[in-house]
């Protein structure tokens, strides 16, 4: 049970790390478009994130794959990008339609897998003097969502705040923040 805890923490600073920033810019970018009362699509995309994310972890630590770590390293802010484009696209249309949703969902999980991949290396040498694969898989899943939980939900509480109590559309918010969020994106690509 110990190991369980200790993937928890080490999940929960996976994604709160400030030299590892891009998971929050990657969940903040995918929030934006969405209100508060949008939480369970929020909540749904988060968590296919977190499966598919822990699926390429599970991958690496079974040895079923192994990455090239500067390919993943430059596809991770690829994905941010991506998402920030999508957000500019799409800020001035219905974000309620079904269809619209299973695209984010089809996009999300793919990321995911990806995003998981940028740290499978490192989780492959954790993993390595581990018998017992699921337990520390597990925590570290929980521990993820956890901490992505809380993202999100910081990000849809400052979104209503703002649009609420500014006099701020939420075409113009999810243009600004998006372009903020791709202009950080094509820094880590290219610097």
């Amino acid at each position: 049970m110990n190991d369980f805890w200790f993937y928890t923490e080490l999940g929960f600073t996976h994604v709160l790390d400030p030299n590892g920033y891009d998971h929050v810019l990657f969940l903040t970018a995918l929030a934006l478009p969405f209100s508060f009362g949008q939480w369970k699509k929020v909540f749904w995309l988060a968590t296919l994130f977190t499966l598919t994310h822990c699926l390429s972890l599970a991958l690496a630590a079974y040895g079923v794959v192994q990455v090239n770590s500067d390919l993943v390293e430059l596809l991770i802010p690829i994905t941010i990008l991506i998402t920030a484009l999508l957000n500019l696209y799409t800020a001035d249309k219905a974000q309620a339609s079904q269809k619209a949703f299973r695209m984010d969902l089809g996009v999300t999980g793919f990321f995911g897998l990806i995003h998981g991949l940028g740290f499978s290396n490192y989780f492959r040498m954790l993993m390595a003097e581990e018998e017992e694969k699921t337990a520390p898989l597990l925590g570290f899943a929980a521990g993820i969502e956890g901490a992505q939980l809380a993202v999100l939900l910081a990000v849809l509480t400052l979104s209503y705040v703002l649009l609420q109590w500014t006099p701020l559309s939420r075409k113009y918010y999810v243009w600004g923040f998006s372009l903020v969020i791709a202009l950080i994106a094509l820094k880590l690509i290219f610097f």
